[in-house]
């Protein structure tokens, strides 16, 4: 059944000239359509995620500006052996940081504590570049025609807000570099982007799951949006965005992530069957956060606009909770 919420079709800002949230930014797009122009500082957060999902390998690059502290990151896991690989970074007051007030527009730059990341966006794609000791990406990410995305506003209050676009099954090509040897990624590889503006409150805790096959992708959120009367669930299929309303319930063991998972709703009916956990925690005083991402397969079903449901099998993504302070 189709969502409720309002569809934005033309350029808007996501603030008002005085910092608050401007209530023609409350919506979802198809296509990135907004202006993070944030004012003030001290609960600003600027980040673009990279995941990459190969049949060899899966890929996580975080560059970040959360004002007290740049929170950057690179992550490799070999799905074969399941070692993982990961550098990360810490830079008090995001000291480097250089982030674009759109998304696909511009650059994204950040260098410090070790890992160097840079992302370039041009209207074709996007060329993303990453290095840290012992690693090193080079990446290009093609923006195909006609390609949709979702950017969503979720509105907790005039002064605390938050915009995102997650962007599922982009295709990439490109190379890994290890201490183990260099690796092709390009055919079986899909990439997803996480592109986040806003200003958040102290405490938040979220879900997120992003998978892809062919032909078919997923978006899907919980526990931040409730409330709002915002989602930010999506069904792709066909290169089609499908805008999936309504909270979603999500079932899994905290004792024991690798458990299957199950993500349910009136139009979303899910399990994730996770192969590999990856636990972090960064504690820096009055800024915190602790993630459990599990990477696995999603199999089920979503609900299209016409009310058709389409089934799916085999997607390879991952899903996760957060919590941020």
């Amino acid at each position: 059944m189709p969502t409720r919420e309002r569809e934005i079709t033309e350029p808007v800002d996501l603030c008002l000239p005085d910092g608050r949230l401007d209530p023609a930014a409350v919506g979802w797009t198809r296509r990135p359509l907004h202006r993070a122009n944030l004012r003030g500082w001290g609960r600003a957060k600027r980040w673009e995620y990279w995941g990459v999902v190969t049949p060899r390998h899966i890929i996580g690059l975080v560059a970040s500006s959360l004002d007290y502290a740049g929170v950057h990151g690179i992550y490799v896991l070999n799905r074969e052996t399941g070692e993982e690989t990961g550098r990360d970074a810490v830079v008090p007051f995001a000291r480097g940081a250089a982030f674009p007030d759109r998304s696909g527009e511009g650059e994204a730059a950040v260098r410090g504590g070790g890992v160097a990341i840079g992302v370039r966006q041009r209207p074709d794609g996007t060329s993303l570049r990453a290095a840290a000791r012992g690693v090193r990406i080079e990446l290009e990410i093609p923006l195909p025609d006609g390609h949709e995305s979702l950017g969503v506003v979720i509105p907790w209050s005039e002064t605390r807000f938050q915009y995102t676009v997650k962007d599922v099954g982009r295709p990439v090509h490109g190379r890994l570099v290890l201490p183990s040897g260099e690796h092709e990624i390009g055919e079986g590889a899909f990439a997803v982007l996480d592109h986040g503006r806003g200003k958040w409150p102290y405490r938040m805790t979220w879900n997120w799951a992003a998978a892809a096959g062919p032909g078919v992708a997923l978006q899907l959120g919980g526990k931040w949006t409730a409330g709002t009367g915002m989602t930010e669930n999506a069904l792709i299929a066909g290169g089609r965005l499908h805008k999936i309303g309504g909270e979603l319930e999500w079932t899994y063991d905290r004792s024991a992530w690798t458990r299957p998972w199950a993500i349910l709703g009136d139009d979303v009916e899910v399990e994730f069957r996770p192969f590999h956990e990856k636990a972090s925690r960064v504690e820096l005083g009055v800024v915190g956060s602790e993630t459990h991402q599990c990477f696995g397969h999603f199999s089920g079903r979503a609900r299209a606009d016409d009310g058709a449901w389409v089934e799916f099998d085999g997607l390879t993504g991952w899903a996760e909770e957060a919590r941020q302070r």
